[in-house]
Parts: C-alpha cells; structure tokens; sequence
C-alpha cells in the first residue's frame, strides 16, 4: 500500500470519530435548548395547553378559528383553567398554547436530528468500532423520554391543577440523563479513555456528582411544587433557618416531595452542600496538580456552581421571574456539563497519533 493512501486511511480514520463527536454535541446543544424551553413552559404554565398526544399530525399547529375553539374548549376541562379566579380569554390560550407546542415541536426536531445522521453513520460505517449499540441505547432513551413527557402533562389532566411534582423530576432527571450520556460518549470519541490519572480524585468526584443529581432533583421539586413562590428571602425563610412548617406532613418523609417549606429548604441545603463541595474539589485539585487539565476542569465546576447558586439566590429573591428561572435552568445544566467533563478528563488521553483514533482499529469496513 503507498504512503499516499496509508496517509487518506488515517486522515479517515481520525475524521469518522470527529464527525460522530460533532453530531453528538449538536444533538446535546439542542436538549440543552428543550430543556430551556421546558423551563419556560413551566412557568408561564403552558404544559396544559394541548391536551392531545399525535406524534406526527401534532406537529400541524391549529390552522382556523374552529379548531382554536375545540383546543380551547379541551383545556377548560382541566383543572387548571378552573383554578384561574378570572378565567381566560382565547387570546391568552393561544399565547400559552404556542410554548407548548414549540417545546413539542423542537422534541420532535430532535429525534429526527438524531436519527437520520445516526442511520447515515451506519450505513457510511463511520459509528467507531463499540459505539453503535450505546448510540442505539440512546435512541431508545430518547424515544422513553417522549412518552415520559406525556406521561407527565397527562396526570394534569384530572382534578389536579397542576402536573405531578413525581413525574415533573422523572422527566426532568431522564432529559438530564440522556444529555450527559450523550455528552459522555461524544467525550470519549474525543479524547478516548484510560484508566485515573495519578493523584486525580478517585471518590470525591463520584460522590459529588451524588451530590449535584440530589440537587437537580431537588430542584426538580421546587419548580414542580411552586415552592419557590414563597419565602423569598435569602439566607433565612422568613426570619427562621429552619421554616416551621417543615414538618407538617406525616409519614415524615413525605415532607421531602410535598411541602412547600421542606422542598425549598431541601433544595437550598443542598445547593449549599454543591456550591462548598466544588470549591473543595477545585481547591485540593489546584494544590495537588494545578495546571493540569483535571484541576482546570474542576475550576470551572467551581466557577458553574457559584454562578448557579448566585442565580438561584436572585431567582428566589426576585419570585421566579420567567427570565430568570430559565437563566437558573440553563445554569444548572451548565454545571452538569462542567461536572460530566471533569469526571471525563480521569479517563482523557490525547488521541492518538500514530494516525488511528482510541476505538478505531474494529471500523467496519
């Protein structure tokens, strides 16, 4: 074989992995978008809008006034427009009906996103040897996660006024599951893996990213029960550390999910216990190996999550504005990322250089 084409085959094999890596973070850039989208959703309280579940004719929106008049009809049957002390015109249907559908719509962008690049990867044979099957379990997630969006505006539809707080955080916690995946995986197309580097952090990361998902759901809970609508002061709940209506449920760990001043402690302790955790990290990382690519890594989880608590702060102070829940959603995801590339760079090697990229050798052919 000549030089010149051994030199096309490497130049190939280190494209294919930069492609795959490419399109995976695209895909992580757009549920990073949903998931704004979602907050936003949320709070303007449009997730009740569309009481219908049509995966394809769904993405039609509503193209005359009779039709605009039976949606509307459909959602004065739940009981979150029966809760509304002044009801609720067409007009202002229609503008809480568009974030809804545009949170439907963009979902639906996303699976086609991944989907058709995914088939053409395979049917080029540019998926790296061992990756398809974990692209294949990410499709399947991605497919749960609709149904789990339905599932979740579904239990709205009784005599509920509200969605389940429950299936707000399974939806919640799946979307933040399939980003980090995902994320994951394009990392290691990257930048391939090896076993810990010496001195990196063996169980502190571990147990700080437990950390960071009890918060996330946590907050999960705050938005799902409206806690964030009340006590709005900062450091004390109303002139107390600990609220006195902590407790007001029994068995007692109910209180954790379903009242108001639990949620929001609950959420502001552990994002406390966050905030310290990733400046401990970043600090012991810094004087053991500072420089390296680990300790600059864990200086960003610092720096994302005291840029997350300084929003949360503002967001509680201010009584969830809409633009600034979603800046506090968008934070949050911001310091998973960080969180997901630190604990990536224990396994990070450069790639390789002998022209075949980690996990390229099986290609197929």
């Amino acid at each position: 074989m000549s030089a010149v084409t051994l030199s096309r085959s490497a130049r190939t094999s280190r494209a294919a992995p930069r492609a795959v890596a490419a399109w995976l973070l695209i895909c992580c850039a757009m549920i990073f978008a949903m998931a704004v989208i979602g907050a936003i959703t949320r709070l303007t309280e449009s997730g009740l809008s569309i009481m219908e579940w049509d995966p394809i004719t769904g993405a039609i929106p509503p193209l005359s006034h009779a039709e605009w008049e039976r949606l509307f009809g459909l959602y004065q049957e739940t009981g979150e427009y029966r809760s509304l002390p002044g009801g609720m015109t067409l007009g202002g249907f229609q503008q809480i009906f568009w974030w809804e559908w545009i949170h439907r719509l963009w979902g639906r962008t996303i699976g086609l996103v991944y989907l058709l690049p995914f088939l053409w990867f395979l049917w080029r044979r540019k998926v790296p040897a061992g990756f398809a099957a974990p692209l294949w379990i990410g499709f399947g997630l991605g497919a749960l996660q609709g149904f789990m969006g339905w599932f979740m505006v579904e239990s709205g539809f009784s005599a509920r006024t509200d969605v389940s707080q429950y299936r707000l955080v399974m939806h919640l916690g799946l979307a933040l599951l399939i980003y980090s995946y995902l994320l994951w995986i394009a990392l290691s197309l990257l930048r391939g893996v090896t076993p810990p580097a010496p001195r990196a952090p063996r169980r502190s990361l571990p147990i700080f990213l437990a950390l960071l998902v009890l918060t996330l759901a946590a907050g999960g809970f705050v938005a799902g029960t409206d806690a964030g609508l009340t006590y709005n002061t900062f450091p004390l709940m109303d002139g107390r550390l600990v609220p006195s209506g902590y407790a007001a449920l029994s068995p007692w760990w109910l209180n954790w999910f379903e009242t108001i001043a639990a949620v929001q402690f609950d959420h502001r302790l552990l994002a406390t216990l966050t905030l310290l955790g990733a400046l401990a990290l970043a600090w012991r990382s810094w004087a053991r190996a500072g420089g390296t690519p680990l300790a600059r890594g864990l200086a960003l989880v610092a720096a994302a999550a005291l840029l997350q608590y300084c929003l949360g702060v503002a967001t509680l102070l201010a009584a969830v504005p809409v633009p600034l829940g979603a800046l506090h959603q968008a934070g949050a995801i911001l310091l998973l990322t960080a969180t997901v590339d630190a604990l990536h760079r224990r396994f990070a090697r450069p790639r390789a250089s002998a022209g075949t990229a980690p996990g390229m050798a099986g290609v197929a052919r």
